[in-house]
């Protein structure tokens, strides 16, 4: 059942509610034994084509950023320009932790803003909002159309809260209309933090660079174990099996990467696989977040 954040305790959803069941022990392709047939180097990886039409939807989010975060990565500034931007980071991560002190656990849905209503990868998010909404989690996206928005409208249909956290861009955007709450962030990295800090899991549905940002942004993170118990589930094997075969005939074959790098995340195409794949690998952050944080009058909490 869903919690109410503004309630004294927030506790962490009980897996005894889960009636999916046990889910398989690995939902995505064969990490062990022989290597796929990897092609030439020179040539393209051999797959039949995707088992989906393309996406249709327009560009979101698209555009350069606000001009002081074009400055700040342009190279030194006057010392006082960059004290000024110092206290102006500061300040939006702690208008960050403000916003998203109390949303409860959450877990971070990515995906492309161009998949259209019809679509089946739309279909599929709407599904895993609704199935994050039942097992008592807070649905986070970046607030925008296509997946996003499937997840938050799957999650606000079945009872479930939704958040939506953005990068402020030069032209208007508009959230989704399935968010409880839309925050928006001036730079990049300190959005990552809030999504990172404030999830239990990511699910990583069918996108383009900024999905792949994301997706490998916290694999690292994983994988030299700055965070742990985090469950990161890729959702749509058709799309993400020629990723996972260029790991295997690129990553692993240049032994850029260890074997057991590709355990560090499972494939699936459910929704109740995503459930269960949940459950088991929140056990870490269940022990680790047992008390939830108790709001203050005198920060004006309410």
């Amino acid at each position: 059942m869903f919690h109410d954040p503004k309630s004294k305790s927030a506790p962490f959803p009980s897996p005894s509610n889960n009636t999916a069941g046990p889910g398989p022990t690995f939902a995505g392709p064969v990490r062990s034994g022989p290597l796929p047939h990897c092609p030439p180097v020179r040539s393209p990886l051999a797959h039949p084509p995707l088992d989906a039409p393309p996406a249709t939807g327009p560009a979101w989010g698209k555009g350069s950023s606000i001009k002081d975060a074009r400055d700040f990565l342009e190279g030194p500034n006057s010392r006082t320009a960059e004290l000024v931007r110092l206290f102006r980071i500061s300040a939006e991560f702690l208008r960050g932790f403000r916003a998203l002190h109390f949303v409860g656990p959450c877990v971070t849905v990515f995906g492309s803003a161009r998949f259209e209503p019809d679509h089946k990868y739309y279909k599929l998010a709407v599904e895993v909002g609704a199935t994050l909404a039942r097992m008592g989690f807070t649905t986070m996206t970046g607030g925008g159309p296509g997946i996003m928005e499937a997840a938050n409208r799957g999650a606000k249909e079945a009872g479930g809260r939704s958040i939506g956290c953005n990068i402020i861009l030069p032209h208007e955007q508009k959230p989704n209309p399935y968010v409880d709450r839309f925050v928006e962030f001036r730079y990049f990295f300190v959005r990552k933090v809030m999504l990172v800090k404030y999830s239990y899991g990511f699910v990583i549905m069918p996108g383009g660079f900024g999905t792949l940002d994301e997706l490998f942004e916290v694999l690292v993170l994983i994988q030299t174990k700055k965070v742990e118990g985090f469950p990161l589930i890729l959702v749509g094997r058709d799309y993400w099996e020629p990723l996972i075969d260029f790991m295997h005939c690129r990553l692993i074959d240049g032994r850029t990467i260890n074997r057991e790098d590709l355990d560090l995340f499972s494939v699936t195409d459910s929704a109740s696989e995503v459930e269960s794949l949940l459950w088991r690998g929140v056990e870490a952050s269940v022990d680790r977040r047992k008390k939830a944080p108790k709001r203050s009058w005198l920060l004006g909490e309410r």
